[in-house]
């Protein structure tokens, strides 16, 4: 069946995507061509595929298992019927062997079928299928996905800290980043991230104690964080600056802590009291939307809200995201990164923007390093950003002196928007 493309320049793959969400079938498309060069098509049926396959034959064809009026079954009797000989990467939020049944049936009928993906799935394992199949080329994506493991014989090694030690000899001090509202030039809130201030060591980065940690330790890890930041959401307050402080919790800890009891017993007393954001992982909060849904109603009651974090690094079904309530989407910080030089990271932006305000949320870009990139993120519609252009994560005792004046030039220039920003009233 294979026909040939007339291309001109480098060797490129074609993919054809056939999934009826169109926002995810936008994703993979823009990851697929982030990682190398592909052209991508996107089809929200098997009839559209059929019709395309007339005319030219995919490499590579992600394929949805439910497709509201087709099936991939029926996708998989006509490709067989047309021998098609390009590879079949099942893609479903089924169950898994319900999945493996689908492509044991493209097996018997000879379709190349790879093993297959059950959402949620890493950004990752979509360049590992570029690999893999040999599909994966001219340029591959500069800035590693979150999770992605970077070696470089240039960067200090960090030691390896047990976060058991670290929770029994109260080590573990929580950092601020602020999150700068990009609308009104304002401070909206920061996010509390782990620290261990080790004796021997110093301060060190959550890459040092969290690698191998147990999921008791990394549960016990997040009820310190927060009743920590439920403490330091008071002093803020106290000092005059109350602000809405977010903190990282596993999901683990999202189903099994008593937040809600906790919240009751530690939160700040006394005036407005903005609450706080817990952030969970896209890929995990999925696995069970029903109890999660649960969890976050409760919490609302009591101004706690879920934010998703590192969103776009793990492709979900949005159908089932619409089920949960959140206040943020936090984009995955390898789309922001030099996403003024990208155009695929910038589309990737502006396409979860679109989902998090589809969504009544905020968007969130993260990792934001360059005035460049911040500008780009604003045109693509983000709300708040945070990173390196505004400020590292802090000690709770440095950004309140920032707060209150002292340091005041040094925090103003950290949260200075580029110019064509202006501040509101």
């Amino acid at each position: 069946m294979r026909k040939p493309l007339h291309q001109v320049g480098p060797p490129r793959a074609l993919c054809f995507i056939v999934d009826d969400e169109p926002a995810v079938g936008r994703f993979i498309a823009l990851a697929l061509r982030n990682f190398g060069e592909v052209d991508v098509e996107q089809f929200l049926d098997v009839p559209s595929m059929d019709v395309a396959l007339s005319e030219r034959v995919p490499d590579l064809i992600f394929l949805d298992v439910s497709l509201g009026d087709s099936d991939a079954i029926e996708a998989i009797r006509h490709l067989s019927a047309v021998n098609y000989d390009g590879v079949i990467q099942l893609i479903s939020g089924s169950d898994a062997p319900l999945l493996e049944n689908v492509r044991l049936i493209g097996d018997r009928r000879g379709l190349r079928m790879r093993p297959a993906l059950t959402k949620p799935f890493r950004v990752g394992a979509i360049k590992t299928i570029l690999e893999e199949e040999k599909l994966l080329f001219g340029r591959t994506q500069v800035s590693a996905p979150a999770g992605a493991s970077v070696d470089s014989s240039d960067s200090p090694r960090l030691p390896d800290i047990d976060l058991r030690e670290a929770l029994e000899r109260n080590w573990l001090e929580l950092w601020y980043q602020p999150k700068l509202d990009l609308h009104r030039a304002s401070l909206a809130g920061a996010e509390g991230l782990a620290r261990v201030r080790h004796p021997e060591h110093g301060v060190v980065p959550p890459a040092a104690f969290l690698p191998g940690a147990s999921s008791a330790d990394l549960i016990e890890l997040a009820e310190h964080g927060l009743r920590t930041v439920l403490h330091d959401a008071g002093e803020f307050a106290d000092a005059g600056r109350p602000m809405r402080l977010a903190i990282n919790v596993p999901v683990e800890a999202l189903l099994t802590l008593p937040i809600a009891a906790i919240v009751r017993d530690a939160r700040p007393r006394g005036g407005a009291w903005p609450g706080i954001i817990l952030e969970v992982t896209e890929d995990q909060i999925i696995r069970d939307i029903p109890a999660a849904h649960e969890i976050a109603t409760q919490l609302r009651i009591h101004h706690i809200a879920l934010a998703l974090d590192d969103f776009g690094n793990g492709y979900s079904s949005l159908a089932r995201l619409r089920e949960l309530p959140f206040a943020e989407l936090k984009l995955d910080r390898s789309f922001v990164d030099r996403c003024s030089v990208d155009p695929t990271n910038a589309a990737l932006c502006r396409t979860a923007a679109e989902l998090a305000h589809r969504f009544d949320s905020v968007a969130v870009a993260e990792g934001i390093e360059t005035k460049e990139d911040l500008a780009t993120i604003q045109s693509a519609g983000c709300d708040i950003g945070q990173g390196f252009l505004f400020s590292q994560a802090i000690p709770k005792e440095i950004l309140l002196a920032r707060l209150a004046g002292r340091d005041r030039d040094s925090f103003a220039a950290a949260i200075r928007p580029p110019r064509g920003l202006q501040a509101s009233a």
